[in-house]
């Protein structure tokens, strides 16, 4: 008796802890609200719809990775059984970033590769591969979720430059990632590369003029029971989402910074090695919704692609497809000369 009674509440315990450890994740009903009036609403239901995509793979709050399963480079194994690389191909055709890509080789086959799985796109998938995509993602959860004043970009730093220089017209406030309270659809952001910048050393970077500096940005999406879930892609290949401890006031807590004396991460040195260990350098906080009105409109958009359409012509024909062959390259407005003297040739 007293045996079946203690089963009983030790069942009860392993349901409450499972149904919590489900719970913290908000991605599978945030997914649902595209359309939702709150701009950062739709910010976290269209990254999340996109992490839902990758299968959901994730850093946790100590910095280790798990659970990936699908590759930007891969043929198939996204969640609706899409290729990888066609879909990170998506986000720059349908943000209009290619034009800007275009010295980059193979990113003018993708105008068409991401539209029709008659192409083989292998020019494409290269430019795929060897292009990081990041803020090519970024941009399109942006445009989808209708975020006025964003101005895409190839380049994270165009649009942390905008909230640090442009502090009226962009949708964003540049804050440092110590002091900011984390909410739905702000964006924590590193700087890239070998030196040690800071928040401090960022701020002075633009002010000094600079025109470009490789970096990262992920979403925020959710802040749940002390955590901040964040979205972001190219992370690690895909589009990841990383988990921040939060203090009491929703602060960042406990994240490991990147320091120029740091040790080298090795089999020898496990303690060094973090995915989380980033040169955090910037908050991007998004305002709220009635200052967001003051730059633009606020409302949902609608008519936005969210899976290839009948492509208009193609690169590599299939033979009998009826589909008219595209314009030479020297004949599209995508052929550039020279990358843009004020992007980064790594971009993201």
């Amino acid at each position: 008796m007293y045996f079946a009674a203690w089963m009983r509440v030790l069942l009860s315990v392993l349901m409450l802890l499972s149904s919590t450890a489900w719970a913290a994740d908000r991605c599978p009903a945030l997914s649902k609200n595209q359309a939702d009036p709150l701009v950062a609403t739709r910010i976290a239901a269209v990254a999340c719809e996109e992490h839902l995509r990758w299968n959901r793979p994730f850093i946790d709050a100590q910095g280790r990775l798990a659970s990936l399963s699908a590759y930007e480079a891969e043929g198939n194994g996204l969640k609706d059984g899409g290729a990888p690389w066609r879909r990170v191909a998506f986000y720059w055709q349908t943000t209009g970033l290619l034009s800007a890509m275009a010295y980059k080789p193979g990113a003018i086959d993708c105008a068409h590769a991401a539209l029709s799985l008659a192409s083989p796109g292998l020019a494409c998938r290269g430019f795929v591969i060897d292009t990081a995509w990041s803020a090519a993602f970024i941009s399109w959860v942006m445009q989808r979720a209708g975020v006025p004043g964003f101005s895409t970009s190839a380049s994270h730093f165009d649009y942390v430059r905008d909230a640090r220089r442009k502090p009226d017209t962009s949708p964003y406030h540049f804050i440092s990632p110590w002091t900011a309270s984390l909410q739905t659809g702000d964006m924590v952001c590193y700087v890239r590369g070998n030196r040690v910048y800071g928040h401090e050393g960022l701020a002075k970077l633009i002010d000094g003029g600079a025109g470009g500096l490789p970096m990262h940005c992920d979403l925020v999406a959710s802040i749940d029971d002390g955590k901040a879930y964040a979205i972001g892609g190219n992370v690690q290949q895909a589009v990841t989402m990383r988990i921040f401890e939060l203090d009491s006031e929703g602060r960042l807590a406990g994240l490991k910074r990147r320091t120029d004396g740091d040790v080298e991460c090795s089999p020898e040195t496990e303690s060094a090695c973090s995915f989380n260990r980033q040169d955090w350098a910037a908050v991007l906080k998004l305002k709220p919704q009635n200052e967001l009105a003051r730059i633009g409109s606020v409302l949902p958009r609608a008519g936005l692609p969210n899976a290839p359409v009948p492509p208009s012509c193609c690169v590599n024909c299939v033979l009998g497809s009826s589909i008219p062959r595209c314009p030479v390259p020297g004949q599209t407005p995508l052929t550039q000369p020279a990358p843009p003297q004020d992007l980064p040739q790594d971009a993201g």
